[in-house]
């Protein structure tokens, strides 16, 4: 059976044929066998597309499934070829062989990908799905970091989660991943807060067969064992690598590339990797007059002869009246639980994204830095991933949940997670403390940008730069040692763009220069805290009063009141809200209200 049926395409106008291209960020696929299911799944997505924005579908028939795909609503480069059978449908930014767009496309389609795709020759964050010869290939990034949601039948597949709720008849709150998600701010591994929905991980790709999906696993390791040699040979190797992405950028999109730009270090690289091969970026800076990343952003460009331009996202103002409507369009547009649960701001947020995309405008992040420095502060020994957990997944009050929630049950299923995904057999496994450093590219980052990486890249190009697989691997190979207090990621930055190196940092001192003693002395006392303190350093904080975060929201009764029902009337078999005195997790816990009461009879009780 030919995969593409011209009269089944929805704005394409008349017939492709021979070679064609598309953009599309944003798939769906169903499976074909049972049209009761079928029609209905398709209905419901082509629905929601239209609810996230999506201006043109297509369809495309396959062997026992049909493709949804939608173009990125602001443009960018083409993620859709087809050529006679065979097709190429991408969601993400993928980098092959240091191209983007069509010709990548094309390096796609002449690639082996079974028994396993060539990682060597293969970055972005992207989820490909690639039909050649007959057989159809569906796979993601090497680290898994865009994701993709499935049925647990998995006669459903897409990058929507509200498209693939609607394929289902019913869904129901999974109690862990709604408490992995409230009080970690995200699911871990492959789950999601849905029994009966989960995602596609990167241990494994999917043959897409007139039978069903049939799975493939994949070996990714990452070598963990560091090399003796001199610091400097240590940024010429991770140095090469981060100059290819931004050169294979700046050939693309030219100046139509928006870099973020703060205080810190990883923005500070990311601009200096995209100046050193030539590009002249858009650079803006977000926060509020009082903080230091406005002020370090704009003398930076000022010194350096570049505009900065500041975005105060808490500027807008939104009425009461208007805000229900906001909330409901935010919903649609970030997919009902975006990053942190930020669902209730003023639309600064969803403003600021528009604007980096513009015109089909790649935006680029920092996110992930943390390869290139000691994240998790912990002694420089073996832990193991239930030590891993017990320190950095105990941000919770157990008075906070109701009697559903179990805090021994809940971090040990979190560090059977932790375990897996680093490879080791158990949770209670002491590991070299360079092989816990990959917890954070094979956990964290995972968790914590997916959601921000699909909502950007319904609307454009989006990448970070730093979630490689070559860039992540050689960071996973640097000592412990040298990562502390930025000092190699300072080395980076100094061999890359010695005159940005020499400005000063929100941490009282430049890149080129050696931290200050009050920062040394934070960061060692943070690697001394013993294991006892860490697990309760939430709960003292708590002690001290109610708590805020950064993400903010119109979280009064004024505004609240009028997007959900103040009694919680859902989320109260979870949460003892009334006992909440934390911002950041009331903000989360209403999203979850809020995706609740939208779900309506659709949810399953």
């Amino acid at each position: 059976m030919a995969f593409f049926v011209p009269g089944r395409a929805r704005g394409v106008a008349g017939m492709l044929t021979g070679v064609a291209y598309r953009t599309a960020m944003a798939l769906f696929l169903v499976a074909t066998a049972d049209p009761a299911f079928s029609g209905p799944a398709e209905a419901q997505a082509l629905a929601q597309f239209a609810r996230h924005g999506f201006r043109q579908v297509t369809t495309h028939e396959l062997a026992g499934w049909r493709l949804l795909h939608a173009e990125p609503i602001a443009g960018g480069p083409a993620t859709l070829l087809t050529r006679g059978d065979d097709l190429v449908a991408v969601a993400g930014t993928p980098m092959i062989d240091g191209l983007i767009g069509t010709e990548a496309l094309e390096r796609l389609l002449t690639m082996d990908l079974l028994p396993q795709p060539d990682w060597r020759r293969i970055g972005g964050q992207f989820f490909a799905l690639v039909r050649k010869r007959g057989r159809t290939i569906l796979f993601g990034d090497f680290l898994g970091a865009y994701q993709l949601f499935h049925d647990r039948a998995e006669r459903v597949f897409s990058t929507s989660q509200l498209a693939t709720i609607g394929a289902l008849p019913r869904v129901s709150f999974d109690p862990q991943g709604v408490y992995e998600w409230a009080f970690g701010v995200a699911t871990i591994g492959n789950a999601t807060v849905w029994n009966e929905i989960a995602m596609l991980g990167p241990e494994r790709l999917v043959e897409l067969t007139p039978g069903g999906a049939v799975s493939h696993p994949l070996a990714k390791p990452l070598d963990w064992t560091p090399e003796a040699m001199p610091l400097a040979e240590r940024v010429r190797r991770l140095q090469a690598p981060l100059m290819r992405v931004a050169e294979a950028q700046v050939r693309h999109f030219g100046e139509a590339i928006n870099c973020p730009l703060s205080g810190g270090f990883d923005s500070r690289l990311m601009l200096a990797t995209l100046r050193a091969a030539g590009g002249r970026p858009q650079v803006y800076v977000y926060g509020s007059p009082s903080r230091p990343d406005v002020a370090v952003a704009k003398a930076i460009g000022a010194a350096e002869g570049f505009a900065v331009e500041w975005i105060d996202k808490q500027a807008a103002p939104v009425t009461p009246d208007a805000f229900a409507e906001q909330v409901e369009r935010d919903f649609d547009d970030l997919d009902g639980l975006p990053n942190f649960g930020v669902l209730f701001d003023n639309g600064g947020n969803r403003a600021a994204r528009d604007k980096r995309h513009a015109g089909g405008a790649l935006a680029v992040s920092g996110g992930a830095g943390e390869i290139f420095r000691d994240f998790f502060m912990l002694p420089d020994r073996p832990a193991s991933a239930w030590t891993l957990t017990r320190a950095f997944n105990s941000r919770f009050l157990t008075a906070d949940a109701t009697e559903l929630f179990d805090p021994v049950a809940y971090r040990r299923r979190i560090a059977d997670k932790v375990a897996a995904a680093l490879g080791v057999g158990s949770r209670d496994v002491p590991m070299p403390r360079t092989l816990i450093e990959q917890a954070y590219p094979r956990v964290r980052m995972r968790a914590l940008f997916r959601w921000e990486i699909n909502g950007e890249t319904r609307h454009g190009p989006y990448s970070l730069n730093f979630v490689q697989p070559d860039i992540v691997s050689e960071a996973m190979r640097l000592p412990v040692a040298c990562k502390r207090e930025g000092r190699f990621q300072a080395m980076l930055i100094q061999a890359i763009d010695p005159a940005l190196a020499r400005h000063k940092s929100e941490y009282g001192h430049a890149f080129d220069e050696a931290p200050k003693l009050r920062w040394r002395f934070d960061e060692a006392n943070s690697r001394s805290r013993p294991l006892w303190l860490r697990e309760r350093a939430y709960a003292l904080k708590r002690l001290r009063g109610p708590m805020s975060d950064e993400h903010g929201g119109l979280l009064t009764p004024e505004y609240m009141g009028r997007v959900i029902d103040m009694e919680f009337p859902i989320m109260s078999r979870f949460f003892n809200v009334a006992h909440i005195r934390d911002a950041g997790l009331w903000r989360r816990v209403a999203c979850l209200e809020y995706m609740a009461q939208r779900l309506g009879s659709r949810l399953a009780t």
